[in-house]
């Protein structure tokens, strides 16, 4: 019985120890790989073989996403490995990611570093190529969220131009989708909606890499505009699959931007960032942007009870309130949903967000109203959905109009796609 005790005590001790030891790495580093798989990102790619830069002045496009596995900056990783890093650069909210939609810092002195930190931000490529001239080569690295809207791909765009303008290498450090790269959802931008939040005719969610827009932004666009294409070159991920959601990579999410907390933000972002061109307030000011969306006049029961009866695919809707701190309604008590993904490879999260709009419409016809600047347009790409939609067309025949332009896109991005 002694022996059997001592065994016991033996076994728990040992199993107590393994799981002392399993906890001690941190939760959500390179560590953990979810289902076994892991990716090296573009600089980690790079700072394995750092050719590329050996010698030359590096200017470095990034902000709190630029980092490795483990965590450690860009800047930081760079200079460790005696790369000649003499300028940073930052795309909208900045390098250090301070700032709200919209803004960014402006040029100053990193008091770590010493390095001079540049802002991209409102800038013309025209504007930003000065900026370039004391460096031999540009490096981005920056974490994208999948969307056509998200500006840090406009960013990279103006870089590129600004580069070959300046005659510079561009290297793009490729990082992953993180909403997967196989779906392509929305409608495609129309000639004449340019802006900052689409410059190019790619739909809402476009299932690409920053490594392989770049490609397809250079192949297609860069030579008719400025009469040239970028010298470029894309450092591949190792490991990255397309069916690959950010969680399922090993890597550690760092915020995108001070509203895009979560991979959970990023999946329904492509369809919520559409309330942002109304009157309901997209969750800003809260603790779960873009999950949240409501208004003062929403009775909330009355429209969770109506989204939960359509039954859309993969998600479902709590009757929910809340009080702003900043940005629309701050600081009223408001009725509204919580968007819940149930089964992120059905949900839709543009066709969701429409669906939405289009019981607001039909419950409060006299409190609903689009943002007066008909920003709607710049965020769908044209004047069709908001017309469509304010005309009574059903969101279910919306949605089957675009599936035209997205077959079209998808056999153009074929070409410049990296991994399988």
């Amino acid at each position: 019985m002694k022996l059997i005790r001592w065994s016991m005590l033996l076994l728990s001790l040992a199993l107590l120890g393994t799981i002392s030891m399993a906890g001690a790495a941190a939760p959500g580093l390179a560590k953990d790989k979810p289902n076994g798989r892991s990716v090296q990102t573009g600089i980690e790619v790079l700072l394995d073989k750092p050719d590329l830069v050996k010698g030359k002045r590096v200017g470095l496009i990034t902000n709190p996403t630029g980092v490795t596995s483990d965590l450690t900056h860009d800047v930081d990783a760079l200079l460790a490995k005696k790369v000649n890093l003499v300028a940073v650069y930052g795309p909208e909210h900045g390098i250090r990611g301070t700032e709200q939609a919209g803004s960014a810092p402006g040029t100053y002195e990193d008091p770590k570093t010493g390095l001079p930190f540049y802002n991209l931000y409102n800038k013309s490529p025209e504007e930003i190529a000065p900026l370039f001239r004391d460096v031999d080569v540009v490096l981005f690295d920056i974490q994208d969220v999948g969307s056509r809207f998200y500006t840090y791909i406009s960013t990279m765009a103006y870089a590129m131009k600004a580069a070959a303008l300046e005659d510079k290498p561009f290297i793009v450090l490729d990082r992953p989708n993180p909403i997967g790269g196989e779906k392509v959802e929305g409608p495609v931008l129309e000639p004449g909606y340019e802006s900052f939040v689409g410059i190019y005719p790619i739909p809402i969610r476009h299932g690409m890499t920053v490594g392989e827009l770049a490609m397809l932004f250079n192949d297609q666009y860069l030579e008719k505009e400025i009469g040239k294409k970028a010298d470029l070159t894309v450092v591949k991920m190792k490991g990255w699959k397309r069916d690959m959601w950010y969680d399922e990579t090993g890597l550690p999410w760092v915020l995108p931007s001070p509203n895009m907390p979560t991979l959970e933000t990023a999946t329904v972002y492509p369809g919520n960032c559409l309330f942002e061109a109304t009157n309901l307030s997209e969750g800003r000011g809260t603790t779960r942007p873009f999950e949240l969306i409501g208004a003062p006049y929403i009775k909330a029961w009355e429209l969770a009870d109506r989204m939960n009866a359509r039954r859309l695919p993969g998600v479902s809707f709590r009757e929910a309130y809340f009080n702003p701190t900043f940005s629309k309604h701050a600081g009223v008590n408001v009725g509204g949903l919580q968007v819940y993904v149930t089964d992120r490879n059905k949900y839709d999260p543009i066709h969701t967000a429409l669906a939405i709009i289009e019981e607001v419409k039909d419950l409060y016809p006299d409190d609903f109203a689009w943002r007066a600047d008909n920003w709607i347009d710049k965020l769908t790409g044209s004047d069709k959905v908001r017309k469509a939609m304010d005309a009574g067309t059903p969101v279910e025949e919306i949605v089957k109009s675009w599936r035209g332009e997205l077959d079209a896109f998808k056999k153009l991005r074929k070409s410049y796609l990296l991994y399988h």
